[in-house]
């Protein structure tokens, strides 16, 4: 499939879009802690005397509270508790003066997730390495859909193994040679297929990069390499990220897209 007339001017557009992402308040760039909840209560804010003591925002912003059946809620300072209706795929927010707060979900278990809004980090990015872009790695491939769904356990950055299910393979040729990717994250209309490929070993994150399916019919999807682009764990070690299944490690240079940062591995 070729690409399209402006593609060089849509991928420029598109970087621009991504680093405001990244830079936006719920970006990755600002997130100050994350924390595991057990059962009980914790404290946070900056005071010396809370559980969890954060290096930006209040001096005591509340208390978050997860009983013994894992329901979770949050005590501003002098207000009355909230109840907090958990959704690993759309985690719930709250906010406190300059602080924006989450609850996330791994493997059935919660954590705290806190982000600075006001913190400088955001304006020190000033840009990401790309390889050139070349419209070669703008790939339409078979999407195949599963006869059974594969149950698949892949490792994540912080070591911690999690079950996925591919219900969708995206297959295609390259230089006469045959690849199956796996999608194991994502939705049905943008597909995350996470790889790693041998510029891992002197240019890319070395731990993986994400690509997202484009323009997904029933039989085809859109695979562009020129916007694979680095995990949040590339911008922050308080996240937690996908590695890529055996399945997804490529023996080939797929020299598009992210680079790895400047001072990331």
């Amino acid at each position: 499939m070729s690409a399209p007339i402006d593609y060089l001017a849509q991928i420029e557009a598109w970087k621009l879009t991504r680093l405001a992402a990244l830079k936006a308040p719920e970006g990755w760039l600002n997130i100050i802690g994350r924390f595991w909840l057990e059962a009980g209560t914790v404290t946070f804010g900056t005071a010396a005397d809370n559980d969890l003591v954060l290096s930006a925002g209040p001096a005591h912003a509340g208390s978050i509270t997860q009983g013994d059946t894992g329901g979770v809620s949050f005590t501003p300072m002098n207000g009355a508790p909230q109840a907090i209706k958990l959704d690993k795929h759309h985690p719930p927010r709250f906010t406190i003066e300059n602080l924006l707060c989450e609850v996330t979900t791994l493997n059935g278990q919660n954590a705290l997730r806190i982000r600075d809004t006001a913190s400088t980090a955001p304006a020190e990015l000033t840009g990401i390495d790309y390889f050139q872009t070349d419209p070669k790695w703008r790939i339409e491939a078979e999407w195949v859909s599963l006869e059974t769904p594969k149950g698949m356990t892949v490792d994540t950055s912080k070591s911690i193994p999690t079950d996925v299910e591919a219900t969708h393979k995206a297959v295609f040729t390259l230089d006469g040679q045959l690849f199956e990717l796996f999608a194991t994250h994502g939705t049905a209309s943008s597909p995350q297929i996470v790889i790693r490929d041998l510029t891992s070993r002197d240019s890319t994150y070395r731990a993986s990069r994400f690509v997202f399916g484009e323009d997904v019919t029933e039989t085809t999807i859109t695979l562009d390499f020129n916007k694979a682009i680095n995990p949040p764990c590339a911008f922050t070690e308080h996240a937690v990220c996908p590695l890529p299944p055996t399945e997804n490690v490529l023996p080939i240079r797929i020299e598009a897209g992210e680079k790895r940062l400047a001072d990331s591995h």
